[in-house]
Formats: C-alpha cells, structure tokens, sequence
C-alpha cells in the first residue's frame, strides 16, 4: 500500500496519519474502469487537499504509470512556484504527503498573483485551456498527433470557497463535468462546502461525490490542521524554484547560501529591442515599463506559443526569471534564470505580475543585495538583516 495506514514503528514521526476513509477512497477512484479517472478535489482552506491529492496520485501510479496533476492553486501550486497555474505528468511516487515539491511542469501559466480575485476571467481562461490540453493530448490520444495510453488526472483547487472563489469553484466544475469529485471537510461545518452536487446543469451527469474528513493526526498524534504561513511556504517555493540555476552538487542547503549564490552568478543579457513587456494586473507608462522590471520575479513565454483553440492570447510560460538590473542607457536587461539557454534564446516576451522577490534574497547579513529597489524597500525590515 502506497502511503497506507503503518504502524507507528516504521513511519517517521511528522508524517500524516491516512485516515481509513481516504484509503478506500483512493482505492475504489484507482479501480475506476475505462476511461482513467478525472479527479476533482475540494474543500476549504487547511484541510488537507493537497496532502489527499499526493496520496491519490501514489495511489494511481502503479496502474498508470503517468499520473496528469492539474493545479489551479496559484498561491500554493504543487510542484511550479507561486502565481503560476500548471499541469504536471508525474511518474514517481511522492514520499512526503505533506509538502510540496518543486518538479518540471508539461505546461504552464505564468498568472502573476497568488489569487484568482485579481482577474477571474483569465484565471479560468488559463485552467479551461490547461484541462483542453491534457484532454487533447493525454486524455483522447490518437495514432497520428498524441499517440499513447489515456492518463488519469487529478485537479487540485484552492481553498477559497466563498463569494468569488466559490463561483470560480462552480465555474470549473461545470466546464470539466467530472466523474468523481473528492471533497475534504472539516469540523468547522460554516467553513465547508455544500455536500451535494450543488454546481450541476440539468443536462450534466451525475458524478461520484466523495465526503471525506480531514486528516487530523501524525505518529506524533500531533494536529497536522494548524494554520500555515502562506507568505514564508510562498518564499520558499521561490528559493526551490531559482535554485535550479546551480548543479545539485553544488550543495546549497540554506536560503542565505543560495541568496549569495544569486548575488554572484552572471546573469543573462536582453536587449529591450528583443523583447515586450506585458503587465498582467495593472497599467504602467510606457516610459516607465523598463524601469518597472527592476528587482521583479517576471514570467518568461514565447509570443507565439499560445496553445491549440485558445481562449485567449495568453502564451504558454516557459519558466521564471528575477530582472537583476537593467541598464536605461544601454537598453539591457539582466536576466537570471533556470530555464535552460536553448529555450531562452526563444523567449520574447516577459510577463510582469505582483510575484516579488522574497525578503531573504533581498538582503542577508553582511551582503548589500545587488536587487535593491524602491520598490521593495518597503518589505525590508531589521528581522531580516
């Protein structure tokens, strides 16, 4: 059994005791018959959506092989950093059900907020078109364009489920039809969905609703449901992702290594004239673009590589980079990045959001950050230095 309920003496102290119920969940959506399951998980904040989401995936994995992981969670996304909505192909097991990981994304969209209420409309314009992809290519697969075997797929969603973010819900169930939703309840009842099928058409079929409380206890019989720091779990996610600018022997373990790492590394060179700059959430002069880059986490895409019948001119993102300094009189920019130099050198436009780069890369004891900015002067403070 993948992750399954052991005894205490072999499982590690913080892991997450499976409740009975979510195994035999797991179990019955895994014997699903053809096709693969389209797994749709919700529930409020905090209660242990993701974890259920890693299990289930562990679960599948033996039978598939391939498991299709599409993650609308733009504030604590899975496995690609904040502000970006992504489907993932994963083919090995995650050992650790309660936190994330950084891995490579099949495809992905740089939103640039850590919440849909910034512009409804093009996060569920970049989820339809991430779940039309996956359908396409890994769902209906044919000999000629995607060959191979359908895949099953797991929809992980945010736990804001009131007002917008409610409707947001019911939008997103209505578009994709699921045939089994898993939604994850807590002792809070005001906080929790609706337990029936409260977003269907008349014409939609009736799917297999999954009631399922939340995992309460690890080995330690300590409570697991305590609130996160969203803000520091969001950094580090942006520490995992920028430090795969460097080679894992490298052998950086703390965020102040890493933050002296980025100090040093020779950035990438872009003339403005190759590229444009597109503000996701706000109007900036256009006198002013440039210099609005300096000291920002940017989205990088290719102008045409919007996806097959898309909904909107959104291109595809093909990774992250912090704008390490520009230079006006030049027109350069400075550029670090994981996104490997074959691809780079194909990007022409930058995605600019409210992504900001984390306190900790900022300033460090003894280092005067090379990303110093007005505009994010603002979040230093004597804790941090």
């Amino acid at each position: 059994m993948v992750g399954g309920r052991e005894s205490g003496a072999g499982a590690s102290a913080g892991e997450v005791i499976i409740p009975l119920e979510w195994e035999e969940a797991a179990e019955e959506i895994s014997r699903a018959s053809s096709p693969p399951p389209v797994v749709f998980i919700c529930g409020p904040k905090n209660s242990g959506k993701s974890t259920f989401s890693r299990y289930l995936l562990n679960v599948l994995l033996p039978r598939y092989g391939k498991v299709g992981y599409l993650d609308t969670d733009v504030g604590q996304p899975e496995f690609s950093p904040p502000g970006c909505l992504s489907l993932t192909l994963v083919d090995k097991t995650i050992p650790d059900l309660m936190n994330p990981c950084i891995r490579a994304t099949e495809r992905c969209f740089f939103f640039g907020d850590v919440s849909s209420k910034s512009d409804p409309k093009a996060y569920l314009d970049c989820t339809f078109n991430l779940y039309d992809y996956f359908i396409r290519v890994h769902y209906q697969p044919n000999e000629l364009n995607h060959p191979g075997k359908a895949l099953p797929l797991i929809i992980n969603t945010p736990g804001w489920v009131k007002g917008t973010g409610f409707d947001l819900l019911v939008e997103k169930l209505r578009y994709i039809s699921p045939l089994q939703v898993v939604q994850i309840r807590i002792s809070v009842e005001s906080k929790n969905l609706p337990g029936s099928t409260f977003w269907l058409d008349s014409d939609q079929q009736e799917p297999h609703i999954y009631l399922l409380n939340s995992a309460r206890h690890n080995y330690e019989n300590q409570s697991i449901l305590v609130r996160k720091d969203a803000c520091r779990m969001r950094d580090q996610r942006l520490f995992d992702y920028f430090k795969q600018c460097f080679p894992s022997n490298l052998n950086i373990l703390t965020n102040k290594e890493l933050a002296h790492a980025l100090a040093a590394i020779a950035p990438y060179v872009v003339p403005f004239a190759k590229i444009k700059v597109v503000h996701l959430h706000c109007q900036v002069p256009s006198s002013e673009i440039f210099h609005s880059l300096n000291a920002t986490i940017v989205g990088l895409a290719v102008s045409s590589d919007v996806p097959a019948k898309s909904r909107s001119d959104t291109p595809w993102c093909v990774g992250l980079g912090i704008v390490r300094a520009i230079d006006a009189i030049r027109g350069l920019l400075y550029v670090i990045t994981p996104v490997p130099l074959g691809i780079l050198q194909k990007v022409d436009l930058l995605l600019q959001g409210f992504i900001e780069i984390p306190t900790g890369l900022l300033q460090v004891r003894g280092c005067l950050s090379p990303y110093m900015s007005t505009n994010v002067l603002h979040k230093i403070s004597e804790e941090h230095l």
